[in-house]
């Protein structure tokens, strides 16, 4: 135990477990990368009270739209393996691709950064990888939080949290309302796990123990586990220019039968085919190791999709077409369907 400072002892910020040029020096090892996702409608730099950002004159009638989300236990895996250059690309993908599935364009990203005692290197391989995130988003790294507080996190721990506006032209709005039986459900392929199910995960990879560093379908088990979000923004912006999409869903936390529900009229349901893709080496492993049922899979897991598109079946071809050229895998998982009373709006068979 430490000796308590004598009463007359002067005592400092730094005393107390607070660096304050730790996080000077932090801003300043992060702003070569913040520089890289500015975007015109940007006002002023980092450093201010607030983030000013102009909205272009593009918009007719622009609404906003906005996301805030985390990485949820994923950071606990991050921490253990100390790999912590991916880990804020998952950060912005988890809002950036939220706002987009409702027709916005992603304008600019906030993010906070809380721990215990400051890494600045640590902190910087973070902030990189949502400078990267925002950069394949094209959207700015606007500003951010870095908390430094003793005590409330275990050394060595951090929490993240992610914020994201987009605009969308008001009659530009994806709702889902026009849906109808017959249009066809694309899937856009995920990078793995995303950032949903590791508390699972983890379970999963207590059990098994395997070796991280192990080869794994050609990477080691270590990066395939932590392979970051994929980013659909600009495919799908650049689809929505060239042709009506009718609604989308981002696969997260719910998997493939709670999320795509999210953007169904009620009288309608998705119905999925399971042959239509395979599911990849990640949630084979994960499902034989974990002895997890098939429909705890598609409720908990993307299973390999990362993102549902719903386009009319005379588009559906040209779509899928499209996304290709735009460098990504694309599958036709099925099609929509009148509901049945008391149907779920999500069946995968």
């Amino acid at each position: 135990m430490s000796t308590p400072a004598h009463p007359n002892t002067a005592m400092t910020y730094r005393d107390a477990g607070v660096d304050m040029e730790a996080g000077d020096a932090l801003v300043e090892r992060i702003k070569p990368f913040a520089k890289r996702t500015m975007r015109p409608e940007v006002m002023g730099g980092l450093g201010g009270f607030g983030a000013l950002f102009e909205l272009s004159k593009k918009y007719k009638e622009p609404v906003l739209v906005s996301g805030t989300d985390g990485v949820g236990t994923k950071l606990k895996l991050a921490f253990h393996l100390n790999k912590h250059d991916t880990i804020g690309q998952d950060l912005v993908a988890m809002s950036v691709n939220d706002i987009l599935v409702q027709g916005a364009e992603p304008l600019f990203f906030l993010d906070y950064f809380g721990c215990g005692r400051l890494n600045i290197d640590t902190a910087a391989d973070v902030i990189k990888g949502i400078a990267y995130g925002c950069e394949l988003a094209g959207c700015t790294l606007i500003g951010g939080e870095t908390a430094e507080m003793p005590s409330m996190y275990p050394d060595g721990e951090y929490d993240l949290a992610g914020f994201a506006v987009g605009a969308v032209e008001k009659s530009q709005l994806i709702t889902g309302q026009d849906i109808v039986p017959g249009d066809v459900v694309l899937g856009l392929a995920s990078n793995g796990a995303h950032s949903n199910g590791y508390s699972l995960i983890r379970k999963i990879i207590e059990r098994a123990n395997p070796d991280m560093n192990a080869d794994f379908h050609g990477k080691s088990f270590r990066d395939a586990v932590m392979a970051p979000t994929r980013i659909y923004v600009k495919p799908l912006l650049a689809l929505m220019q060239a042709m009506k999409v009718k609604g989308m869903a981002h696969i997260t936390g719910g998997g493939l039968t709670e999320n795509i529900p999210r953007v169904l009229p009620e009288n309608v349901t998705a119905v999925i085919d399971s042959k239509s893709w395979t599911l990849p080496p990640l949630f084979q492993w994960l499902q034989k190791n974990g002895n997890v049922e098939d429909a705890e899979m598609h409720r908990v897991f993307n299973c390999g999709i990362g993102m549902a598109v719903i386009i009319a079946a005379a588009d559906a071809d040209k779509a899928a077409e499209f996304l290709r050229q735009q460098g990504e895998t694309v599958y036709v998982l099925g099609k929509i369907e009148a509901r049945a009373e008391g149907q779920h709006q999500t069946i995968v068979r």
